[in-house]
């Protein structure tokens, strides 16, 4: 559909788009450059400090190709190898033949798409915190703490994991501690911690407090163990250092008895007595957040109101990745609003739909896969220590991170070779989703 056939005239009321961040701000864009008028709400203002990892597979370059010569204006490091940990000390090294994760500061990223919606035509009014919200027949109302009200027929809510649009109306009354992830990270300038290998991203699964993100390194063997569902990372940027650990939530406040703080500091100690980083934690530099990783909302959108990224859950629930979803869902939403003219019912449909036929199969088996895997250690060690002989689905997994392949292409390919795998997927999918 053309940009004329949906352009609508100045007076009438703006699209509104809740939370400026990746979904938010890729979702304005999208409109604007429809000729919908839109209207971006956030309560902060750009550039403003976001705690995330800050790495995004680089197929959001072939999705997304406007973004690649912004890229320019901010600092970025492209890695083209992995380095894998298991919780009982298998690692495995991951080189590809070309750059397949793109790594940013949120603080510089976020700001550079808020740019391009703005660029676009997209109205940003910053301070505006959400606090109430409503709908009924004639659209979509919205109060800030500071009283100011906003009207709209349509809402796209991208106002993070604890997404209040979506508390208001009833959407998401809220995630469950078991489809939480607590990420405990620092983001601290090369000059004070820096990692000792800046080539590479670092990735530990199965990260034990006091035993070192590869756990005490026991034999492969014996009963069944469940691993932590710990992880941890480093991820080199390009003046910056990111190195954190994240827990499921429901682990952490049951098993997990240090604070935050004292565990980000003694990973960073473990790291650099096994050389691979230098300096120490800097404290005033360390965020804790909380990230949807159980799955994607069965329902996503109801009535004049579409939920994108994490208010929607969409993050990937094994690599924790969601950025790259969270641009995804927000370009959906905003199309979805494009083609249906912004007339109800037919814009939450279109949106169900196609964020389930585009992202949704690989969310799902996100989720699937880490329980699997978490279940019993030595799965997440037996994986890992295959991976230097597997070359065929290493090279489907790189394939997918570039872009090269869908994920449903991909997908047939590996349960192809992997019957195992595939009927513990389709198990999982005759179980309840949110």
């Amino acid at each position: 559909m053309s940009a004329a056939m949906v352009a609508r005239s100045s007076s009438e009321p703006a699209i509104t788009v809740v939370g400026a961040g990746p979904a938010g701000a890729t979702a304005a864009r999208t409109l604007a450059r429809a000729g919908v008028p839109v209207r971006l709400l956030d309560r902060s203002g750009f550039p403003r400090n976001k705690p995330c990892g800050g790495g995004i597979s680089l197929r959001v370059l072939r999705r997304f190709p406007h973004v690649k010569p912004a890229l320019s204006h901010i600092s970025t490091r492209l890695l083209d190898r992995l380095y894998l940990e298991g919780p009982d000390g298998a690692s495995a090294v991951i080189q590809a033949s070309e750059p397949a994760a793109l790594m940013i500061r949120r603080l510089e990223f976020d700001a550079l798409l808020v740019s391009l919606a703005r660029d676009a035509g997209a109205e940003l009014v910053s301070g505006v915190d959400i606090v109430q919200a409503s709908q009924d027949a004639a659209g979509v109302s919205l109060k800030s703490r500071d009283g100011r009200e906003f009207t709209a027929p349509l809402v796209i809510a991208a106002d993070g994991v604890y997404s209040v649009v979506a508390r208001r109306l009833g959407i998401n009354p809220g995630w469950p501690p078991a489809a939480v992830a607590l990420d405990m990270m620092e983001e601290t300038p090369r000059t004070e911690l820096r990692d000792l290998d800046p080539s590479t991203l670092w990735v530990a699964y199965g990260y034990e407090p006091g035993r070192g993100p590869a756990g005490a390194r026991r034999r492969i063997g014996g009963p069944p163990r469940a691993a932590h569902s710990g992880y941890a990372y480093i991820f080199p940027k390009r003046d910056h250092v990111n190195i954190g650990i994240g827990y499921m939530l429901s682990e952490f406040r049951e098993r997990v008895a240090a604070a935050p703080y004292d565990l980000q500091r003694d990973f960073v100690a473990d790291l650099r007595d096994r050389g691979l980083v230098a300096g120490e934690s800097v404290k005033k530099n360390f965020t804790p957040f909380q990230i949807p990783v159980g799955g994607p909302l069965r329902r996503p959108a109801r009535g004049r109101v579409l939920l994108a990224g994490d208010a929607g859950g969409f993050v990937n629930g094994f690599t924790a990745e969601g950025i790259y979803y969270a641009m995804v869902s927000g370009d959906l939403a905003a199309r979805a609003v494009i083609e249906s003219s912004g007339r109800l019912p037919g814009a939450a449909g279109r949106y169900r739909r196609a964020v389930d036929d585009e992202i949704g199969t690989e969310l799902r088996d996100s989720v699937l896969i880490q329980r699997y895997l978490f279940a019993d250690r030595r799965r997440i060690a037996a994986v890992i220590s295959g991976l230097p002989r597997e070359r065929a689905l290493t090279g489907l997994a790189i394939d997918l991170a570039i872009g090269r392949r869908s994920y449903r292409d991909v997908r047939r390919r590996f349960l192809i070779r992997s019957p195992l795998l595939a009927g513990r997927l389709l198990a999982g999918r005759l179980l309840p989703r949110m």
